[in-house]
């Protein structure tokens, strides 16, 4: 009754700290740090490294790259949809291309894209690669979510093309579109710094993870991890508010 009680923060506060002391425990009893990096030094490797430029550069080279990819993609999967949306014969032929843009494993596209595109590419190419599919099918199932009575309904009283946008078209397809936006830039992490484990293209986030393994850097590779979570969870938290933004926007316009 009492954890009910308790606000959504707070539960999740608590269950951070449940997690992180099964990990220190876990690490406790390994009593190996080249196997099981302790969060304590993980969280010193981290603040160590936050003091570097190189970490800076290679974190400012991974991000500008990704959200490359991820807005690429967001971009050409919105475009792709509204023409799906409105001529079947792009919907059919589209149709099996992304199935199967969804279906292969991340490392076949890469291996594959190494043979085309330098390394230091790679993680913006893969990225969009992986959010192309999802942001297509979100926003065409948000464009299919329009009432086509309420669309026949502005044509025939001749409602501007932006009235029809705000208040027909946006309200019924942003919920899809923002659920598919917020999948995405998750996605866009994971994959663009697989890429770049595989790719080891030079001063990246990837490399850095490369070689933590190579040397058995434990502590390394938990605190690069990290910083790629909580990276990760920022840009999620400021695509959220930008959506949210837009929501509000579109309801006072």
């Amino acid at each position: 009754m009492r954890m009910k009680r308790l606000d959504r923060k707070t539960r999740g506060l608590l269950a951070a700290l449940f997690w992180l002391a099964v990990w220190q425990l876990l690490s406790m009893a390994v009593g190996q740090p080249i196997l099981l990096a302790s969060p304590a030094a993980t969280l010193a490797r981290l603040f160590a490294l936050i003091q570097t430029a190189d970490f800076w550069r290679s974190l400012l080279f991974t991000l500008g790259h990704i959200l490359a990819g991820f807005a690429l993609a967001a971009l050409a999967g919105m475009l792709l949809a509204m023409l799906a949306g409105r001529f079947t014969l792009v919907s059919d032929l589209l149709s099996p291309l992304l199935a199967a843009m969804r279906s292969v494993p991340v490392a076949s596209f890469v291996i594959a894209a190494l043979i085309w595109v330098p390394s230091r590419r790679l993680s913006v190419l893969i990225a969009f690669v992986i959010v192309l599919p999802v942001i297509y099918a979100g926003t065409l199932d948000g464009i299919r979510q329009i009432d086509p009575q309420l669309r026949e309904m502005a044509r025939v009283f001749r409602m501007p093309r932006w009235n029809r946008l705000r208040a027909i078209d946006l309200p019924a397809a942003l919920p899809s579109v923002a659920s598919a936006l917020s999948v995405s830039i998750g996605l866009a992490w994971k994959s663009g710094v697989a890429a770049e484990v595989i790719g080891i293209p030079g001063g990246s986030v990837g490399e850095k993870l490369y070689k933590a393994k190579v040397y058995l850097a434990t502590p390394d590779l938990f605190a690069w991890t990290l910083a790629i979570v909580l990276i990760s969870a920022g840009c999620a938290k400021l695509l959220r508010l930008g959506l949210a933004a837009v929501k509000k926007s579109g309801a006072r316009l």
